[in-house]
């Protein structure tokens, strides 16, 4: 039995240009109508941004612990929101996505795998435009852009491997399981609240610290700040934890995909 890794790689290369086909659509079809058209994508993290400065530093003058990277604490939550929103977004998007496309799986020859992963490509084309946005606001308020950020990408292929995975798992079980949309999102607001995005890490409470050591987005997290406000280089243990905690996310959830995938055509 051939593994998921060698699967994804397999069906990404053989069937690309059908999966570039789909992220296309998919992203088109996001702004269809629209006369800013992908501009959208850059107005509403602008708006955010704008409303988190002006409620944060201005009405609330939040101020971070020592010993963080930054003292702006509207550029600490835009960094950390950064890998959230994309992993967010794939994930509740992918819950219900094999449903929604069933004509496509029960009447034609259709490689069901590529559904959630070009709902993570055309959200991670949104997660760049935001990404530039970021950067440019972090010159401005900061007065700096680090080279670290050249080490971004490392960190996107590890939350790419986490949001695929977790996408195939809960996406293959709402075609079972129809409430499975739902838990994802309680899900999903649970694991915000357990991610250090709004809160410093060192304003959790010493008896549930140890959960942000199994939580791989709050390793993104530090990882995404850190590189665009700091120039510190990531530790062996800041990479090799979340990378095993996201391949064991993909494995199971290719796994799972691949053993429920035989009955889609029947329950959908």
């Amino acid at each position: 039995m051939r593994v998921p890794g060698r699967f994804f790689l397999e069906n990404l290369i053989e069937r690309r240009g059908l999966l570039l086909q789909m992220v296309r659509r998919d992203f088109e079809q996001r702004y269809v109508g629209s006369a800013a058209g992908w501009l959208w994508g850059l107005i509403h993290p602008l708006v955010l941004l704008g409303c988190w400065i002006f409620v944060f530093d201005i009405c609330l003058d939040v101020q971070l612990p020592r010993g963080e990277v930054t003292d702006n604490y509207a550029v600490f939550l835009m960094c950390g929101f950064l890998p959230w929103l994309l992993f967010q977004e794939t994930v509740q998007r992918a819950s219900a996505s094999l449903v929604e496309h069933a004509n496509l799986i029960t009447k034609t020859i259709f490689p069901a795998e590529m559904i959630p992963m070009a709902i993570f490509l055309s959200a991670f084309l949104g997660h760049l435009m935001t990404l530039a946005l970021v950067v440019a606001a972090t010159a401005l308020l900061v007065g700096k852009v680090s080279p670290m950020l050249l080490l971004l990408p490392v960190h996107m292929l590890v939350l790419a491997l986490l949001a695929v995975g977790v996408a195939w798992f809960v996406s293959s079980l709402h075609v079972y399981l129809r409430d499975t949309a739902q838990v994802v999102i309680v899900a999903l607001t649970l694991w915000f609240w357990l991610t250090p995005i709004f809160i410093s890490e060192a304003f959790y409470p010493h008896q549930v610290r140890f959960l942000l050591r199994f939580n791989p987005m709050a390793y993104l997290v530090r990882a995404y700040r850190e590189r665009l406000l700091s120039a510190r280089l990531p530790s062996l243990e800041e990479l090799a934890v979340p990378s095993l905690l996201a391949l064991a996310a993909f494995l199971l959830g290719g796994l799972t995909f691949r053993h429920l995938k035989r009955g889609f055509a029947d329950v959908l």
